[in-house]
């Protein structure tokens, strides 16, 4: 079986990002560098049906109720997120496709990297 090469070197690897795919993609990760946000964005990723409740996210992390609806903003604002009311709550969900976006750029296997020197 052969495989094409552009499948199997990682978008940052096979050509440099335009200057639009650069911007939105660095909103992305800005939004992610944030140790709460990650922890946020992690525990509705990994919530049983993909999707939360504030109040099943925000126990065991050490922030206010305005803080955490604060990070949850700015992850929807960045295109990680979607948020839905039912009733008197928000529910969050991770946006699929921005999920594998930044799982592409980083897919920096050892195969692909041997080619790259320090």
């Amino acid at each position: 079986m052969v495989v094409d090469a552009c499948c199997v070197t990682p978008p940052l690897l096979r050509e440099p990002l335009t200057e639009f795919a650069a911007v939105e993609m660095a909103k992305k990760l800005k939004a992610l560098a944030d140790p709460v946000r990650l922890r946020l964005f992690s525990a509705i990723a990994s919530h049983s049906g993909g999707e939360a409740c504030v109040c099943d996210i925000s126990g065991g992390i050490d922030v206010s109720q305005p803080t955490v609806s604060h990070h949850l903003k700015v992850l929807r604002a960045a295109g990680l997120l979607t948020s839905e009311r039912r009733a008197s709550w928000v529910y969050y969900a991770v946006v699929p496709e921005a999920l594998r976006e930044i799982a592409a750029l980083l897919d920096l296997n050892t195969a692909a990297l041997a080619g790259v020197t320090a």
